[in-house]
C-alpha cells in the first residue's frame, strides 16, 4: 500500500524550535517526530512511501535515508516553489498514480488503524476518504458535515463562532483515488482543504468520511507537541536501560527508557515515564519528574528539577534551576537559580543567566544571551531570524 507524507511546510508556530529543526524532525522521545510516523506506517502494511520536501528537506532525507531499515521504500519529490498541500500531492503523482493511496503531514502523531481506513475507502465508492475525529473545540481545523451513509455535505476550514455546525474535525488523514489528480492543477499552489474538497463537493463528487478512533494530533504548536510527547510517554511498555549505566544511590521508579553511557547522581529521584538520551550526566539531589525527555549529551547540574518538561540535545541546567512545562532546544545553557515556567519555550544555543525567570508562555529566539537576575515577561525575537510566528 501507498502513503505520500507532506513534509514542506516551514512550521511558523513552531518557532523558534523549527529555526534548527523542519518541523517533521522535531524530536519526539529523542527521535525525529516523522520517523515515529514512518514506523507506524511500516506496521499498517504501508510500506511505499514518497515524502514531498520544502524547508529544510534535506535533514528529513538525510534522517530517513530510503527507509529499508524501517520496513519500507521512500522516494523524495521537491518542491521548488509552495505549492499547497493537493498541489504537494500532484507533484508527487508519478510515484502514486496507480492504485489508492493515503496522505498524511509530516507532523501528525498517532496511533489509528490506517488500514482499517484504507479498507473502508475500497469497499466505498468515493473519489476520497477524510479520517474524521470528534473534538471539543474544532477552530483551528476544517469541519465535515457527514450523513448516515459517511457521505459529507458540507466542509469548513477554520471555522468561527457561529460557523461551527459540527464538530467533525478532518485528522487531516486523506484516502484518495488517483482520479483525484484530474481536479488537481499542475504548478500551482492548490489546497485539498480550501480548494479541492469545495470543487469536488460543487461538483457532486463523492467525498466520504470515516470516523476514527483513538489519538491524533498535528504538532503545530508547542502545545500540541508537549501533549504528543505526553502520549508517546504514556505508551512506554516499562523499563529499558540500554548500555551502560552508572548511579549513586538515585530513586528510580519507571517506565524509564535509558540510553548508553548515563549517569544519575547521589540522592536523585527519577519518576516514569521519563526517557533520557545517551551520554547524559544527572547530578546529585535532582529530581525529575513524570513525561519528562531529556536529550542526548545533556548535563543536569545538583539539586535542579525537571517537571513535565523537554529537552533536545546538548542541554545544561544549571544547579538548584526548576523547570515546570518547558520546552528548551539544542545547546542551550540555563543557569543555577533559573526558573522556567510553564509553556516556555527556548531556542538553541540561548544563555540564560544565573538568577532568572521565564515567565509562562515565553518564547526566546535562538543565540540570545539573557544577563543574570532578569524576568522575562514577553517573547525575545532575534533579529537574525525570522521574527513572526503565526501561522502554520
Amino acid at each position: 500500500m501507498k502513503a505520500c507524507i507532506m513534509c514542506g511546510g516551514t512550521g511558523t508556530r513552531l518557532r523558534p524550535l523549527t529555526f534548527k529543526h523542519p518541523k517533521p524532525s522535531i524530536p519526539i522521545l529523542n527521535k525525529p517526530s516523522v520517523l515515529h510516523l514512518v514506523e507506524h506506517l511500516s506496521r499498517e502494511g504501508f510500506n511505499d512511501i514518497v515524502i514531498t520536501l520544502g524547508y529544510m528537506g534535506e535533514r528529513i532525507e538525510e534522517q530517513l535515508g530510503d527507509g529499508h531499515i524501517f520496513g519500507v521504500h521512500i522516494n523524495y519529490v521537491y518542491e521548488k516553489e509552495k505549492l499547497g498541500t493537493a498541489g504537494g500531492v500532484k507533484n508527487a503523482e508519478k510515484y502514486l498514480k496507480n492504485e489508492p493511496f493515503i496522505v498524511l503531514g509530516g507532523d501528525h502523531v498517532l496511533n489509528l488503524d490506517l488500514r482499517e481506513m484504507y479498507r473502508f475507502h475500497q469497499t466505498n465508492d468515493a473519489k476520497m476518504t477524510i479520517g474524521l475525529l470528534s473534538i471539543d473545540d474544532p477552530r483551528d481545523f476544517g469541519i465535515a458535515d457527514m450523513d448516515i451513509n459517511n457521505r459529507i455535505h458540507r466542509f469548513l476550514e477554520k471555522p468561527k463562532a457561529g460557523q461551527i455546525f459540527s464538530n467533525l474535525t478532518s485528522t487531516g488523514i486523506y484516502i484518495c483515488d488517483p482520479s483525484i489528480f484530474e481536479w488537481i492543477p499542475e504548478n500551482k499552489k492548490y489546497d485539498f482543504a480550501k480548494d479541492l474538497f469545495p470543487s469536488l463537493l460543487a461538483a457532486d463528487e463523492k467525498i466520504n468520511g470515516v470516523l476514527v478512533r483513538g489519538k491524533w494530533t498535528d504538532v503545530g504548536s508547542s502545545a500540541a507537541y508537549r501533549q504528543a510527547q505526553r502520549w508517546m510517554l504514556d505508551a512506554l511498555p516499562g523499563t529499558t536501560i540500554e548500555g551502560n549505566f552508572t548511579t549513586r544511590n538515585a530513586r528510580i521508579r519507571g517506565p524509564l527508557t535509558i540510553g548508553h553511557n548515563v549517569s544519575i547522581g547521589l540522592n536523585s529521584s527519577l519518576v516514569g515515564p521519563i526517557v533520557i538520551g545517551e551520554n547524559t550526566t544527572i547530578g546529585d539531589n535532582v529530581l525529575v519528574g513524570p513525561y519528562s525527555v531529556i536529550g542526548s549529551f545533556c548535563t543536569i547540574e545538583n539539586n535542579a528539577k525537571i517537571f513535565s518538561s523537554y529537552l533536545f540535545d546538548n542541554v545544561c541546567i544549571g544547579k538548584a534551576s526548576n523547570l515546570s512545562g518547558a520546552v528548551v532546544a539544542d545547546e542551550t545553557i540555563v543557569g543555577e537559580n533559573c526558573y522556567l515556567e510553564n509553556g516556555t519555550v527556548i531556542g538553541h544555543k540561548v544563555v540564560i543567566g544565573d538568577s532568572s525567570t521565564i515567565h509562562s508562555g515565553v518564547k526566546i529566539w535562538p543565540e540570545l544571551n539573557i544577563d543574570k537576575d532578569s524576568s522575562i515577561k514577553d517573547t525575545l525575537v532575534n533579529s537574525d531570524y525570522e521574527t513572526t510566528y503565526e501561522g502554520s
